[in-house]
């Protein structure tokens, strides 16, 4: 029987793997290995690290091309259908050619959590395996990394938190009713468009890596800090991963 298995990875650094994740890689059969076009191609290189020092051998590990997607339209839902699919017919060429039994253990190295701003798990759906087929190995996240490395707890004493994407904060705004927001997946930088510039901003790049960057600040005095950064970072390395943490002043830290 084939058995995937999704596995948190962290941030990266291999001190983040669970003993658990690292059962599950080294015991995989097959370790499928996505592969991004142009200078993104530094995060299989970061993978492909966690597998060397882990013993997983070049004959265990399925290199795939990811494919791109579709960014012309405003039909945002459809070209995300339209991808994971892609995506999955990438994994089941995969595992046609090098489990062509059909059986054996799969891995994919999932970075932060599968269950957290994640597809993994959609594009998995795809691929017909019944429910036992398919085991999540939990991973830590860049929301926890990021309030380690600031110092802070992610929630105010008996308050709730949000996390949400940089989308949602441009056309929704500020949530009312909660006063800390965590923000994921914001490539355009919507924390400049807040209007409440006396919130505090805690801003993570690369975290847990080498390169980690961090800073934090009334939003008003370090936005644009931010900003620059992490052009800089980017033009640097070809990409970039960020995540941060906005609350309301007299909230405590």
């Amino acid at each position: 029987m084939l058995e995937l298995f999704l596995v948190g990875i962290g941030t990266g650094n291999p001190d983040h793997l669970t003993r658990e994740a690292e059962h599950a890689i080294r015991g995989a059969d097959l370790v499928l290995l996505p592969h991004k076009e142009g200078d993104k191609a530094e995060l299989a290189q970061v993978r492909l690290a966690l597998l060397e020092q882990l013993a997983v051998g070049d004959e265990r590990i399925a290199h795939f091309d990811m494919p791109q997607r579709r960014q012309q339209g405003d039909d945002y839902g459809r070209q995300v259908d339209e991808w994971h699919d892609a995506i999955a017919q990438r994994w089941q060429a995969s595992l046609a050619t090098h489990l062509p039994s059909g059986s054996g253990r799969v891995a994919l190295l999932v970075w932060g959590d599968p269950a957290l701003y994640d597809s993994t798990l959609r594009i998995a759906a795809r691929l017909g395996l019944a429910p036992q087929q398919v085991r999540v190995v939990p991973g830590i996240t860049s929301l926890q990394v990021l309030c380690s490395a600031h110092g802070i707890a992610l929630n105010d004493i008996g308050a709730p938190f949000l996390v949400t994407t940089g989308r949602q904060l441009r056309e929704q705004g500020w949530p009312a009713g909660v006063d800390t927001l965590v923000v994921m997946l914001d490539g355009q930088r919507s924390y400049e468009q807040v209007s409440e510039p006396d919130a505090e901003i805690f801003w993570g790049a690369y975290l847990g890596m080498p390169q980690q960057l961090l800073l934090h600040g009334r939003l008003a005095d370090v936005a644009a800090e931010i900003s620059a950064r992490r052009a800089e970072a980017r033009q640097a390395h070809g990409w970039i991963m960020d995540i941060y943490l906005l609350r309301r002043p007299g909230m405590s830290a």
